[in-house]
């Protein structure tokens, strides 16, 4: 008898320290946690980020719940809404948007060295937005959708730190939340904004081909000097990119919320970074060096042979299958 109590009290004493052990590792953050943790503690700047394995359901972050300034990420919201609303009838993508001088604004895109009365497309405007960050077709695009029906969009979504503010490059209009000095054109948190791009692959909107025409679209995004810089292989110009993404950037911040198509599976990348030391507008910035070396850091732990070579599934499987 006495042998069997010590057999065992042995034995629950292994249990407890396996289970001590398991717990201790549990809490304690994984190897790519802390690889990603390094590479940002280096960086003269913050970072806000938050990545997903849509497979495993795996994710790491840092101060992903932090509001930050969106730069042009924003747009990709501007963009879920027009798709809400052709879904609904409301718009067509076949609609007829008109290029006007009050509209055309600076920076990124080519609308702007363009002649007043063009006219373009809802859904070309909405590429030339998504794929060039045109912030011309931005200002065209919120005359025909609106702020007020996004932001209720967002509010929907459950979406507490994410707001599009105004038009680019003009002044804010009518009673505005007391933050938007702060951020400017918009605001979100890295969790958040990897929200509405895992929406857009669940395809919450319910319409298969309007979410499939979104990731082509952004699937086709022209710069890839962030999440896709050091992940590509292919020249992607020739095709659609494994990569969907919107970047966004101003001189103290650097911005990319991606999908990418794994070899293993989809994952979310979302990454900003702000104060940045280095205002250099080139490709050789260290923010957007940064992103791209979390962006590589990340697929590599989660999918040693890096992109998908064909993207076949671009949405979530679809209810009940």
């Amino acid at each position: 008898m006495k042998f069997k109590v010590t057999i065992a009290m042995k034995s629950f004493g292994v249990a407890i320290a396996l289970l001590c052990a398991a717990l201790s590792s549990a809490g304690a953050p994984s190897d790519l946690q802390k690889k990603v943790e390094e590479i940002a503690s280096a960086h003269h700047g913050h970072v806000a980020l938050y990545a997903k394995n849509l497979t495993t359901g795996e994710s790491v972050a840092l101060d992903a719940a932090r509001p930050v300034q969106t730069a042009s990420v924003i747009k990709l919201t501007l963009m879920l809404q027009a798709f809400e609303q052709v879904k609904a009838g409301k718009l067509k993508l076949s609609d007829p948007v008109v290029l006007t001088k009050d509209n055309q604004a600076p920076g990124s895109g080519i609308l702007m060295g363009m002649d007043p009365g063009l006219k373009l497309t809802l859904k070309d405007t909405i590429t030339l937005m998504m794929q060039l960050s045109d912030n011309t077709a931005t200002n065209m695009l919120i005359d025909a959708v609106g702020l007020a029906p996004t932001n209720e969009m967002i509010a929907r979504m459950g979406l507490k730190n994410t707001y599009f503010y105004k038009k680019v490059f003009h002044p804010a209009d009518g009673p505005m939340p007391a933050d938007q000095k702060q951020f400017g054109l918009g605001k979100t948190s890295a969790e958040e904004m990897a929200k509405v791009m895992e929406s857009i692959y669940r395809c919450d909107l319910g319409d298969r081909a309007l979410c499939l025409q979104m990731i082509a679209i952004m699937r086709g995004q022209q710069d890839h000097d962030m999440i896709p810089r050091y992940l590509e292989r292919k020249d992607a110009s020739e095709d659609l990119s494994a990569v969907a993404d919107k970047v966004g950037a101003l001189d103290e911040v650097r911005n990319d919320v991606a999908l990418v198509y794994t070899a293993r599976g989809p994952v979310i990348l979302s990454i900003f970074t702000y104060d940045n030391e280095d205002q250099q507008w080139t490709p050789d910035n260290k923010a957007e060096i940064l992103i791209a070396r979390l962006a590589e850091t990340i697929v590599n732990a989660w999918s040693p042979a890096g992109l998908a070579p064909k993207v076949t599934e671009p949405l979530a499987p679809a209810a009940g299958k």
